[in-house]
């Protein structure tokens, strides 16, 4: 019993000790599970507090390494540039040594030329030494003369070259101020001539009695006198048309005197026609003989003085062929006096370089060849046939007197005032200009102008150079030369343009 009772004690202490045990188990796993909580927890927010530290360490590390990384791409990209510069110094240097290169081999080789070559000379001093040891004082005397007139040669030519270039300078201003001075000294007037001439009468009714019945009085005296009458509406006038000026003016005379009479029918036409022929005439020998009196030339044959008063009636581009005659014998004696030529002869070619004018409608060929073989014919001397001949480059000019008779016609025909054209001659002369110049390849547009004086050519500056340009100009000028008749000069002008055109948007 005892026994039951401790072993019911022993196992109820046992069951209370398990209990004791299991709760104290129980509180102590509480307890463990409580501070485990805590751990974790303290060791997860540290966890996070780390991650948060580590991320901020991560970041700041990213952004060194960004930075050291864009400092390492600036660097590699300065040293980059650096080296770029420095290979385009050493191509620029590589470039200028294979240029200095070339130069020294081409010096080389114009030294390897000059020392072959002072070799040759030093070859032919040497000879030319030994030829000379061998030479007497007289030969080397000679030689040396040789020597220094081939020396003083060279220099003369030099000189002269510049002697040249100042005379034509100093030529120019001084031609200038001779024709100013020429023409200064030679002021004559002008008066235009046309080839008809118109007759005034007292009364309408007159115009009657020239025409005549049927026509008779009219009809008879352009037979005899060889001209136009034109009797038209214009009031109180008729007019005498004629190619040939002396035929010209006869019949004006003529008509004047049959008017003033009041007897016109055949008979008398020609009486009155007869006797004005023989007065012209002798007016023609009287104008020449006025004509050489004026220009100051003695001397001439009656039949060149006869011929020379024919140019009384004898018109160009309505200049007056004997005034203009007698206006180039006094130019050209002023110029050749300045210029120290022969004043007698220049005064003579002058007043005669247009007698052909006189005879040219009557004989074939140019009037200074006529003009020369008429004036050689009665004893003009051969100085005076050659500038009457020469003064259109016909023939070649023989003596500075040719020149200035020639410069002294030009300086009379070309000078304002001294001669006229009618309009439609003038239009087909500026048209017939502007035709010549864009009848050559290459001309965009062309212009006449300074009445006809200059004509300006504008071309195409893709199809003409400069050298073209100077060429055309040369090339126009010549055509001109051989296909028109004007007085004075005409000026080519080429003007060549390039223009470069761009817009900035």
């Amino acid at each position: 019993m005892a026994l039951l009772l401790l072993l019911g004690d022993v196992i109820l202490v046992g069951v209370v000790i398990y209990f004791v045990r299991r709760s104290l188990i129980a509180r102590l796993q509480r307890e463990q599970k409580e501070i485990a909580d805590s751990l974790i927890a303290n060791a997860t927010e540290q966890a996070k507090l780390i991650e948060i530290e580590a991320r901020d360490k991560a970041l700041k590390i990213l952004q060194e390494t960004e930075a050291e990384v864009n400092r390492r791409r600036s660097e590699i990209a300065r040293e980059e540039d650096r080296l770029q510069k420095r290979r385009l110094e050493l191509d620029n240097r590589i470039e200028r040594l294979e240029q200095r290169e070339q130069a020294l081999n081409k010096r080389q080789s114009s030294l390897d030329k000059r020392a072959n070559e002072i070799e040759r000379l030093y070859e032919q001093q040497v000879a030319e030494l030994q030829r000379i040891a061998q030479m007497s004082v007289e030969e080397a005397r000679n030689l040396l003369l040789a020597e220094v007139e081939k020396e003083a040669r060279a220099d003369m030519a030099r000189v002269i070259r510049q002697i040249e270039a100042e005379a034509r300078a100093e030529g120019e201003k001084r031609a200038r101020e001779l024709i100013a001075e020429a023409i200064q000294r030679v002021a004559s007037d002008h008066v235009a001539s046309v080839t008809t001439s118109v007759i005034s009468l007292p009364n309408e009714e007159m115009k009657g009695r020239i025409v005549g019945r049927n026509g008779r009085n009219i009809r008879a005296f352009e037979q005899a006198a060889g001209v136009d009458v034109i009797v038209d509406d214009t009031p109180e006038t008729v007019t005498i048309s004629c190619f040939d000026p002396i035929r010209r003016e006869i019949a004006r005379r003529s008509l004047e005197r049959l008017i003033s009479d009041g007897r016109i029918h055949p008979a008398q036409i020609e009486k009155i026609l007869n006797e004005e022929q023989r007065e012209v005439e002798k007016a023609i020998v009287e104008a020449g003989e006025q004509a050489a009196y004026d220009a100051g030339v003695t001397g001439l044959h009656p039949e060149v003085i006869r011929m020379l008063g024919r140019l009384k009636y004898r018109t160009s581009y309505g200049q007056n062929q004997l005034a203009h005659a007698v206006e180039v014998a006094k130019l050209a004696a002023v110029l050749a006096a300045e210029l120290g030529a022969d004043v007698e002869a220049a005064r003579m070619g002058g007043l005669l370089h247009d007698l052909g004018k006189a005879m040219d409608h009557n004989t074939d060929g140019t009037h200074a060849m006529i003009g020369a073989e008429f004036a050689r014919r009665y004893g003009v001397p051969p100085k005076v046939v050659n500038i009457i001949a020469s003064h259109h480059h016909e023939v070649e000019q023989e003596s500075l007197e040719a020149v200035i008779v020639e410069a002294a016609d030009a300086i009379s025909g070309a000078r304002p005032g001294a001669r006229r054209e009618d309009l439609e001659q003038y239009i087909k002369r500026l048209r017939a200009l502007e035709e010549i110049a864009n009848s050559f390849k290459g001309v965009s547009q062309s212009y006449a102008i300074q009445a006809g004086r200059e004509i300006r050519i504008i071309v195409r500056p893709e199809e003409i150079d400069d050298l073209a340009a100077l060429r055309l100009a040369r090339d126009v000028a010549k055509k001109i030369e051989e296909t028109m008749q004007y007085p004075g000069q005409i000026k080519v002008t080429v003007i060549r343009e390039t223009r470069a055109v761009d817009y900035a948007k």
